[in-house]
C-alpha cells in the first residue's frame, strides 16, 4: 500500500517536471520548424528564452518566408524583434515586394519598420498607387476673384525614399503651394476656368515629389468653384476707410472751428471787460478834474445836460420805431 501511494506521488512529480520542462522548452514549435523544412536547433529556441525573446514571434515568420523562398538568418529576425521591430510585418513586405519583383532587402525592410512606417503598406501603395485628396485651396486670380480649387492626387510609394522622405502632409502642402501659384499668375478667373490642366502641368513641372517618400503619378482637378470677388471687397472697405478717414479729417476741422469760436466769443468779453473799465475811469477823471479845478460846476451840468439830451433823442427815436407798421412785418 505505501509502495503504490509512493509511485503515486512520484508519477505526479514528474508529470509536473516535464510540464514545467515542456513549457519552457517550445518542442511543438522545434517540431512544426523541423518539417517545415526550418532548420533551427533546440537549444536555440531555449537561448531565445534566456534571451527574453518569443520564440512563435521568430519561429512562425521564418517558416512564412522559408515557404515563400526567402532566405532569411534568424539572427537577424532576433535583432529586430530585439530593437523593437515587428518581424512578421517585414516578412510579409518581404513576400510582396518578392512577388511583385520589387529589389527589396532585408535590411531596408528593417530600416523602414524602425522608422515608424508601415512596411507592408509601403510596398502595397508602391504596387497599387493611391489616391490623396486635398482639401478646398482657396486661391485669388489678378482680377480679383477667389477660384476655390480641390485636387486629387495619384501616388505611389518610392521605397527607396522611404526612409527620411517626407509624408502624405507634404505633398498635400506642396500641391495647394503650386494651386495657389497658378490662380494667382492668371489675368482672370476665367482663364482657370477654361483650363483647369493648367494646374496640372504647372503643379506637375514643379516637381513636388522631391525629397518625399513617394512619386506623383498624375494630378488630376476634380472641382473648380468661383468664391467671393476680393477685389471688389478690398475696394469697398479700402472706400470705408477712406470715409472714415476724411470723417475724422472734418470732425477735427469742426472742432478746430468751434475752439476758434470760443476763443472769439471769450476775446469780445475781455474787449467788452476793458470797455468797462475804461468807463468806470471817466467819473474818476471828471472828479479829479473838479478837484484840480480843470472843469467849473457849470461845465458838469452842461455836460449832464447834454447827456439827458441825448438820451431823450433815443428813447423819441426808438419809440418811432416801435410805431412803424413797417418795422412790425420786417419783425
Amino acid at each position: 500500500m505505501e509502495s503504490i501511494i509512493v509511485f503515486g506521488i512520484l508519477s505526479i512529480v514528474v508529470l509536473l517536471l516535464l510540464g514545467l520542462l515542456f513549457s519552457f522548452i517550445p518542442v511543438g514549435l522545434w517540431i512544426t520548424a523541423y518539417f517545415s523544412g526550418v532548420k533551427i536547433g533546440i537549444f536555440t529556441l531555449i537561448g531565445m528564452r534566456f534571451r527574453r525573446v518569443a520564440p512563435s514571434r521568430i519561429v512562425n515568420p521564418l517558416i512564412k518566408a522559408t515557404k515563400a523562398g526567402l532566405e532569411l538568418n534568424i539572427d537577424k529576425l532576433e535583432a529586430h524583434y530585439l530593437a523593437g521591430g515587428n518581424v512578421n510585418s517585414v516578412i510579409d513586405a518581404l513576400i510582396a515586394a518578392q512577388r511583385a519583383e520589387i529589389a527589396l532587402e532585408f535590411e531596408r525592410a528593417a530600416a523602414i519598420d524602425l522608422a515608424g512606417r508601415e512596411v507592408l503598406s509601403a510596398v502595397q501603395v508602391s504596387v497599387n498607387p493611391k489616391m490623396i485628396e486635398t482639401p478646398r485651396v482657396a486661391a485669388v486670380a489678378k482680377d480679383g476673384i477667389e477660384v476655390i480649387v480641390k485636387a486629387r492626387v495619384t501616388v505611389r510609394a518610392n521605397i527607396e525614399r522611404l526612409v527620411g522622405g517626407a509624408g502624405e502632409e507634404t505633398i498635400i502642402a506642396r500641391v495647394g503651394e503650386g494651386i495657389v501659384t497658378t490662380v494667382g499668375s492668371s489675368q482672370t478667373h476665367k482663364e482657370v476656368l477654361e483650363n483647369p490642366d493648367k494646374i496640372s502641368r504647372t503643379v506637375l513641372d514643379k516637381g513636388l515629389d522631391a525629397g518625399t517618400a513617394f512619386e506623383i503619378l498624375s494630378i488630376d482637378i476634380a472641382d473648380v468653384d468661383i468664391g467671393r470677388n476680393i477685389g471688389a471687397q478690398l475696394q469697398t472697405d479700402q472706400a470705408e476707410a477712406d470715409k472714415r478717414i476724411a470723417q475724422a479729417k472734418a470732425e477735427e476741422r469742426r472742432a478746430m472751428a468751434v475752439a476758434k469760436e470760443q476763443e472769439m466769443i471769450a476775446a469780445v468779453q475781455e474787449m467788452r471787460a476793458k470797455v468797462v473799465e475804461a468807463e468806470a475811469e471817466i467819473p474818476r477823471a471828471m472828479a479829479t478834474a473838479l478837484r484840480e479845478g480843470k472843469l467849473g460846476v457849470m461845465d458838469y451840468y452842461n455836460m449832464q445836460n447834454i447827456s439827458a439830451d441825448t438820451d431823450m433823442r433815443k428813447s423819441i427815436s426808438k419809440m418811432g420805431k416801435d410805431d412803424d407798421p413797417k418795422q412790425e412785418v420786417k419783425k
